[in-house]
């Protein structure tokens, strides 16, 4: 009761403390391979609306990137600099796939797809890494993405900051099968990439004497940091993940990838489940102190768009593709903003039973 009562107290300080018009919320950020792109563009269009004040993130995998690079950026810069870092670490990424050799065929551009379904290389990688580990075909553990973090983001700067923004980042332990929650003041990239470790690709990242894995396994992403350790009852989730496809998969290739986009979002599943549940009860009048909070969800995602993407396209780190992703981000959130602003802090604006369960 008393942990309810500070909450109940906390929140009416901050809203007494927020200036009107400004909403206040969190955010859940997938992960999905270079498909990440679309959340950067969601990302750059909440951050330029001065009217949106982010509480606390919570992401994984490639929304564990986004998230850490956004909220570094807000610390050393305010929204300006969380939208500029953004924009350094993705052309980071666009410069480093140029000198990889997954690239798209000329097939694959003419058809306009962005899969590397095509290429040569990519054929021949998804055979190896079905045959060997990662530490049998990449014995040396080289992660090219590390190199990009570590351009992109001053961990120690990220970890001392006196930045509003609160940061969560989910992995999965190998051994246990236990999701774990890094937050801000403990991260580093190592436990970044411990959020993004595909264990198809990448050795498992150890820390601590625990080797994770990619978090999407158990929270793609986590909803209960947010929870636990927020003031807004806003969770905006941005979707990459497909959860409905009309289309039922035939080949290897896309049972694969259906296989993935189910197991990536069954724990978002189960906790919107607990959500709806509480949400029933409080709407049935059936609570009687404050111990249960009630959460508006929120969601915003490009279902159309990304149905028409592969699992090959997560790899495919071309700068037009990259930036294709951002803009289609920017649109899908300005859409949400212009038809659902009013309506933060008051109601959820999707349909819990519907869209999850």
């Amino acid at each position: 009761m008393d942990g309810a009562r500070n909450h109940v107290a906390e929140k009416e300080s901050v809203q007494a403390a927020t200036p009107l018009g400004l909403k206040t919320i969190n955010l859940a950020l997938q992960g999905g391979g270079a498909h990440g792109a679309f959340t950067w563009g969601v990302l750059d269009r909440l951050a330029e609306d001065e009217r949106i004040m982010i509480d606390g993130i919570s992401a994984t995998s490639a929304g564990a990137m986004n998230a850490v690079v956004f909220t570094y950026g807000w610390a050393e810069g305010g929204r300006n600099g969380a939208r500029q870092a953004l924009t350094n670490f993705w052309r980071r990424i666009g410069h480093a796939a140029l000198a990889s050799p997954l690239q798209p065929s000329w097939f694959d551009r003419v058809s306009g797809n962005h899969s590397l379904q095509f290429s040569p290389a990519f054929v021949a990688f998804d055979l190896i890494s079905r045959l060997f580990s990662p530490y049998e075909f990449n014995p040396f553990n080289q992660n090219p993405l590390r190199d990009v973090l570590i351009q992109s983001v001053d961990f120690e700067a990220l970890n001392k900051a006196d930045c509003p923004v609160k940061l969560f980042l989910s992995a999965t332990n190998v051994r246990t099968g236990k999701v774990k929650v890094f937050e801000r003041r403990e991260i580093c990239a190592d436990r970044t990439l411990a959020s993004a470790c595909l264990p198809f690709l990448f050795q498992a990242v150890e820390i601590e004497g625990e080797a994770y894995w990619d978090g999407g396994y158990m929270g793609n992403p986590a909803l209960f940091p947010l929870i636990y350790n927020c003031e807004s009852d806003d969770v905006v989730i941005v979707h990459i993940n497909p959860l409905h496809r009309d289309k039922l998969p035939r080949t290897a290739m896309e049972v694969m990838n259906r296989i993935n986009e189910i197991s990536f979002n069954s724990s978002l599943m189960r906790e919107m489940r607990a959500i709806s549940f509480v949400t029933r009860l409080i709407d049935e009048g059936k609570v009687i102190s404050n111990d249960l909070r009630r959460l508006y969800i929120h969601g915003i995602s490009a279902e159309d768009e990304m149905n028409k993407l592969g699992v090959a396209s997560k790899l495919n780190g071309d700068w037009g593709f990259l930036t294709h992703l951002r803009d289609i981000g920017r649109t899908c959130a300005d859409t949400w903003l212009t038809a659902n602003f009013d309506r933060i802090g008051r109601e959820s604006t999707v349909d819990i039973r519907q869209q999850y369960l």
